[in-house]
């Protein structure tokens, strides 16, 4: 039988690292079994369901690199056929009406509460041969079976054994005639043939409800594994107050995605001691049945970690890419300066995001817009004049502009002056960056190309003139 996985999220909000765990996971098995991935956007809560959403997961999974095999398949365009499968049931008297009220039914909860009962549908239309005379319009509750238990065999949670008396007659269509979630899931799953349910644990109760309407439609059951939830490291459900939980704002924070994933396919997950894997390792090694049945903390400090490896590590043609995109946010076309892979090697070994990469990029494009003043004032000093003014002269005279070249211009220059180099290559740095921390000298020469170095050594030499002027 082909593998076959799916990741279904609901359309809600954005696609948030507890689903994109879900989906990495899904998306390794089924490429591990040379099997399918299935996209699926269960959108039938209308009132909360958005095409932003949309875009937004179909946006986190591209940037991601979760490419999948078919889909996207939208729910609210599968509506006939959960039409089809609701009447199957009613049919074969395997679900019926229910006509009981709201207020009814908030009493009955109200009662159960009180006697410390669990909060249950008492099956009042379950026998129902002939409809009240009035009375709101039905819903249609499926006709789970009274005795017997269910049995989930679990890859992650091993075997766990529901008591059909537990479960009540849950609703499959509401009084306006939709599907609700455990039937269009049920459909869905059987209609696309999913061999493998991995999603997270909160669904586990809804699994032996889902495994009796299976049961109904002869349908023959998947095999799940319920994956823990994440947690923050407080111990509490990871949410906005722990920092990004949304993918897309991982990037915007300057992550590559295979930091991410790497860090993911770890939350849970693990092979021997191994901390960094490539994507091909993760498809190789990667195995359900070795998912920790506990939660796990995210650790943002480890996930900062492995992008400062992945960007130390990464081909630069690979994070010139990503950076690009970084660039645009400072109104930076890549296009007007040094060549971004020459720059992103220069680069790589000193910063831990892109953004940090892109912040400390800026003067290689802009002009320079602010000065370090204390830099100014301890570099740009009267003194130095000379040989800035010197240097500024046997730089224009370069023949071809190489860091190597303007590197032997510097070192030349502070012999000829009496000064050791890294005398002159400070204020030089200043002068050419605004500020005191840059790549080598020479590189930071070679990339800001000819022109640009001259404008702003003339720029340092008025800021010199015009500090022996007020002397």
């Amino acid at each position: 039988m082909t593998t076959r996985t799916r990741f279904a999220p609901s359309p809600t909000g954005y696609l948030h690292v507890g689903g994109a765990r879900t989906a990495l996971y899904s998306w390794l098995y089924a490429r591990k079994h040379g099997g399918r991935f299935i996209l699926r956007i269960e959108d039938t809560d209308l009132e909360r369901s958005t095409t932003e959403s949309v875009n937004a997961i179909l946006e986190g999974m591209t940037w991601l690199g979760l490419e999948y095999d078919e889909g996207p398949f939208r729910q609210t365009e599968r509506m006939e056929r959960y039409q089809e499968v609701i009447h199957r049931l009613l049919d074969e008297d395997k679900a019926y009406y229910c006509y009981c009220s709201r207020e009814r039914l908030e009493a009955l909860r109200a009662d159960q509460m009180a006697n410390k009962q669990k909060p249950r549908y008492d099956g009042c239309c379950r026998d129902l041969t002939v409809p009240p005379a009035e009375g709101d319009s039905p819903v249609v509750r499926f006709r789970n079976p009274a005795e017997g238990s269910v049995v989930v065999k679990d890859l992650v949670r091993g075997r766990v054994v529901f008591n059909n008396s537990e479960l009540d007659d849950l609703i499959i269509a509401r009084s306006d005639g939709s599907p609700t979630y455990n039937l269009t899931v049920v459909v869905d799953d059987l209609d696309m043939q999913i061999s493998h349910v991995i999603r997270g644990d909160d669904h586990l109760n809804n699994t032996p409800r889902q495994l009796n309407i299976l049961d109904a439609l002869n349908g023959t059951a998947p095999t799940y594994a319920h994956v823990p939830m994440i947690l923050g490291d407080d111990g509490k459900r990871l949410s906005k107050r722990h920092g990004a939980v949304s993918v897309m704002q991982y990037r915007e924070e300057g992550y590559l995605p295979q930091a991410l994933l790497n860090y993911l396919v770890r939350l849970g997950w693990s092979h021997g001691d191994q901390e960094i894997f490539s994507i091909d390792e993760m498809i190789n090694l990667f195995d359900i049945e070795d998912i920790n049945s506990s939660a796990s903390a995210f650790n943002t400090s480890k996930l900062l970690w492995l992008n400062q490896h992945y960007i130390k590590e990464s081909p630069p043609e690979h994070i010139a890419h990503h950076l690009s995109w970084h660039l645009g946010n400072h109104d930076i076309d890549p296009t007007n300066g040094p060549d971004l892979v020459e720059l992103v090697k220069v680069q790589q070994e000193r910063c831990k995001t892109l953004v940090e990469m892109a912040e400390t990029s800026v003067y290689f494009y802009k002009d320079i817009e602010h000065y370090d003043e204390k830099a100014v004032a301890k570099q740009l000093k009267p003194e130095i004049q000379g040989a800035l003014s010197a240097l500024r002269d046997n730089l224009a005279a370069l023949d071809q502009w190489t860091s190597e070249s303007a590197h032997e211009v510097v070192k030349v220059t502070a012999e000829s002056e009496g000064l050791k180099l890294g005398k002159l290559a400070q204020p030089l740095r200043v002068a050419v960056t605004g500020g005191t921390v840059s790549p080598s000298i020479d590189k930071t020469l070679f990339l800001l190309g000819r022109q640009r170095v001259l404008q702003r050594l003339d720029h340092a030499l008025k800021i010199i003139e015009e500090k022996v002027a007020m002397a």
